[in-house]
């Protein structure tokens, strides 16, 4: 199966969903990556492009696909819509995540109302959570027990963005890491990753 998760600047979709793709990488599925913007306003582009490279061959991931906007700059728009829709041909996956719309920073609303028309066609479709996301309810869950330190290594591949969290003597690792924890607690495991589907396919 061929999965592709989108996000808006480099490591959102480590922080996001990088356990369930490590889970699907080590099972033989085949992972690819959307990146709207190389968040240039955040560092420098060329650094994060390199860091988000590094966490994608650490998780697995066959190919980074880039949408070259500005970060901030990540439009709602027709153009973005086809930029997805391009690489989702090209993908042919049949699960798809991006960030969830309900968040307080512009890109990751526009990229997740353009995603969620350019994956109208694929049977599943979630949303995951990030540090800024508001009102997350997830509906389902996944146990990254046995991948935490796996997607904890792709945080920290980003290492021009760990300890900036906005939050005093806080690193992304150990947000993460609580996030980690407390939708385990809620999922009834020691660790977890929580999802809102939009569509979600259950092959039995």
């Amino acid at each position: 199966m061929n999965i592709l998760a989108i996000g808006a600047h480099p490591d959102d979709i480590e922080y996001g969903c990088g356990g369930m793709l490590a889970k699907y990488a080590r099972k033989g599925h085949d992972v690819y990556m959307f990146v709207a913007s190389d968040g240039a306003r955040g560092g420098d582009g060329a650094v994060r492009r390199r860091e988000q490279d590094e966490a994608a061959r650490i998780l697995g991931v066959r190919e980074v696909f880039w949408g070259g906007y500005l970060d901030t700059e990540v439009p709602l728009s027709r153009e973005l819509i086809a930029r997805l829709e391009t690489a989702i041909q090209q993908v042919a996956p049949r699960m798809i995540f991006v960030n969830s719309p309900d968040d307080t920073h512009q890109d990751h609303r526009h990229l997740a109302q353009c995603a969620s028309s350019a994956t109208r066609y694929v049977p599943n479709f979630l949303f995951y959570e990030g540090p800024s996301t508001q009102n997350f309810a997830p509906n389902c869950s996944t146990d990254i027990a046995d991948v935490l330190d796996l997607k904890l290594a792709c945080l920290e591949a980003h290492r021009s963005q760990v300890t900036k969290t906005n939050i005093e003597d806080l690193t992304i690792l150990e947000l993460a890491r609580s996030c980690a924890n407390f939708r385990g607690i809620q999922a009834r495991v020691k660790y977890a990753e929580a999802f809102q589907s939009v569509r979600l396919l259950l092959n039995l």
